[in-house]
């Protein structure tokens, strides 16, 4: 149960950080750095602990 949890909060991150844009509609380094180590995080939780492929 809290591997589904962890891959929902962190996909949530991963897809806030990387569809974040400022006012201007720049995307921000910051943002983009976190969401995508979120991304990784979530990833390798799904296919390693939930699906259990690798």
């Amino acid at each position: 149960m809290v591997d589904y949890l962890f891959v929902l909060v962190t996909g949530a991150i991963a897809w806030h950080g990387l569809t974040y844009r400022d006012a201007e509609g720049e995307t921000e380094i910051g943002h983009l750095l976190f969401g995508s180590i979120a991304l990784l995080f979530c990833v390798r939780v799904l296919l390693v602990d939930i699906l259990g492929l690798v």
